[in-house]
């Protein structure tokens, strides 16, 4: 015979999604990463100003994105997202997915919301939910900061083509967010490592750390070529494929692809988070 629920309890209530957005939205690190990826495309402004701008024209006489940044507002926000989604927009996934559950046990406040009583699985929900709105965020806030300064600093107009040819405006913007999208899914893989990584430590910086030099590693196993095919199977192998959707017709092939192996590796490491927590003995 199970023991009657306490009145008024409802496990599907408890740590509601607002008290922890609230929570993670108070802290240092969210303030300091925001104005960080804000930052960038100021900074990019000031190098070019600095520079003269872009050359115009690779040395093999091949057009570059990086050629075409000062061309729009369009074509500045398209090279912000290029140099960032390699490295820099990583750090954000990680920190959100990785920080959230390893620095409530850092804190050894972690036992005190299992307690509360906050079951596990609606826990690592909540947690799991809120991090992967904040790195949207992240990585919706970067290029929409770029076109706003782009398109100040160089005009509002058509997305100029590395392979010739430009595409208006209004286009431009939904070959933006095709892009976007696109590498919020490719970054997956590392919110998945990052979040498994938080359950197994108490450690913040581990987990965070963790989670980036293994993405790190992904992207030198795809510069071994001698992997061949093998190398498809690398999320990092797929993560300038939304340059298809800065192409004269959207290709979709190479993004699918992408998304599929993200997805795969995703749903394996968030799954394993899940079932190591609930098997895992909380004494922080």
């Amino acid at each position: 015979m199970t023991a009657a629920a306490a009145l008024g309890y409802a496990p599907g209530r408890t740590l509601p999604l607002r008290v922890e957005a609230v929570r993670q939205l108070k802290r240092r690190r969210t303030l300091v990463m925001g104005l960080v990826l804000a930052a960038l495309p100021f900074v990019l402004i000031a190098a070019f100003a600095i520079g003269g701008g872009p050359d115009g024209e690779g040395g093999d006489n091949r057009i570059t994105l990086m050629d075409t940044a000062t061309a729009s507002g369009a074509n500045f926000a398209a090279t912000c997202l290029f140099v960032s989604a390699g490295f820099l927009l990583v750090i954000p996934v990680a920190l959100f997915c990785g920080d959230t559950v390893a620095s409530e046990a850092g804190w050894s406040s972690l036992r005190y919301l299992l307690a509360a009583p906050v079951p596990r699985a609606r826990l690592l929900w909540s947690k799991l939910t809120v991090a992967l709105a904040f790195s949207a965020a992240a990585m919706i806030l970067l290029p929409s900061v770029a076109l706003a300064a782009g398109t100040v600093a160089y005009g509002w107009g058509p997305l100029k083509l590395p392979t010739g040819g430009a595409l208006p405006a209004s286009d431009a913007l939904l070959r933006l967010a095709v892009a976007v999208a696109f590498v919020f899914v490719s970054q997956l893989v590392t919110a998945g490592l990052a979040f498994w990584l938080s359950t197994r430590t108490d450690a913040p910086l581990g987990a965070v750390g963790g989670a980036v030099g293994l993405t790190i590693v992904g992207n030198v196993l795809d510069a071994v070529t001698a992997l061949g095919d093998w190398r498809a199977f690398l999320p990092a192998h797929w993560q300038f494929a939304w340059a298809d959707a800065l192409q004269p017709q959207l290709e979709w092939a190479g993004m699918l692809k992408g998304a599929s192996v993200s997805v795969t590796y995703a749903v394996i490491l968030f799954a394993l988070a899940f079932r190591g927590f609930a098997r895992k003995d909380i004494v922080s």
